[in-house]
């Protein structure tokens, strides 16, 4: 391996490691409980640097990592279906606490409304929304039309807004 290589390889894999808080939000669309989000996050850095030679110098390096997390995530999803772990979901609603402060009741009911939301709605939300992505990169990312993107946005800003009954107001979500 040349210098150069070797220098493109490490400034890789340091723009990887700025772009971990962006996967972490990412991730958590996918698993609500911040653990297996962290595992998820890890199983994609893992793939990420693994495959870093094939990675097209060029293109958007946040766009590649959130289609590998997608991927990754979709491939777990077939797998979970086929095996149980873990308690059952009716016992482990009885092993919370409910929150005291106003706030946490407030981002609970907005967590709650995200997760009714059809998961192809939840992932345009966090991509464009809560992530910044452009529409042409979350295009990309779930392999879809601009056109499509654009749809299931707004779809999900009116359910969401339907789940918080602000259907009346004239806020953006």
């Amino acid at each position: 391996m040349n210098t150069r290589t070797r220098r493109a390889e490490l400034a890789a894999q340091s723009e990887v490691v700025e772009l971990i808080p962006a996967l972490r939000a990412f991730a958590r669309t996918f698993c609500p409980k911040p653990e297996e989000a962290d595992d998820l996050v890890q199983e994609t850095l893992t793939k990420a640097l693994a495959n870093l030679d094939k990675f097209e110098p060029g293109t958007r390096l946040k766009s590649w990592l959130f289609t590998i997390m997608r991927n990754t995530f979709c491939t777990r999803f077939k797998k979970s279906s086929r095996e149980t772990v873990g308690l059952p979901e009716s016992l482990t609603s009885k092993l919370t606490t409910d929150a005291t402060q106003e706030w946490t009741v407030q981002a609970e009911e907005v967590r709650r409304a995200l997760d009714r939301l059809p998961a192809h709605h939840r992932e345009m939300l966090v991509l464009i929304v809560m992530l910044g992505e452009r529409y042409e990169d979350a295009a990309a990312i779930c392999g879809c039309a601009v056109g499509t993107v654009k749809s299931r946005l707004n779809r999900a800003r009116q359910q969401l807004r339907r789940e918080l009954g602000e259907m009346g107001g004239d806020s953006p979500v």
